[in-house]
């Protein structure tokens, strides 16, 4: 099976969102088939075949999420981090001023889940091939 160091690896090619379909693309070959990232502190559980689960450790201080979400400042930021503009960590902050505490990527249906505190999901996103 895969390892956090694995995927590490690939996910160090990542600069900016533009990146993360290649980046889901070398994990999918890796034998990653679902992930649940925690914008708080970015640890990461990742799930594959046979359940198959790792974990990462945590990669910053914890962020305060927002208890309000805002899903029409949070697309805009997520179009502006797909486009390049902004790094993994400012992402990050940026879903956690807009209320997003989570996102969970399903590689079999290549989609991107953003969630709220209270667990709602607030965006469903197609992962481009």
């Amino acid at each position: 099976m895969f390892t956090v160091q694995q995927i590490k690896a690939a996910h160090s090619k990542v600069k900016s969102g533009a990146d993360f379909p290649s980046f889901i693309q070398e994990i999918k070959a890796l034998g990653v088939i679902s992930f649940e990232t925690w914008v708080i502190d970015s640890h990461t559980d990742y799930s594959g075949a046979n359940n198959f689960r790792t974990s990462s450790l945590l990669m910053y201080s914890n962020l305060i999420i927002n208890k309000i979400s805002n899903k029409t400042n949070f697309v805009g930021y997520l179009k502006k981090h797909q486009q390049g503009e902004t790094d993994y960590f400012t992402f990050c902050k940026h879903c956690a001023e807009t209320g997003i505490a989570k996102w969970i990527v399903s590689i079999d249906k290549m989609t991107c889940t953003y969630y709220d505190l209270l667990d709602n999901s607030i965006l469903v996103e197609q992962i481009p091939s």
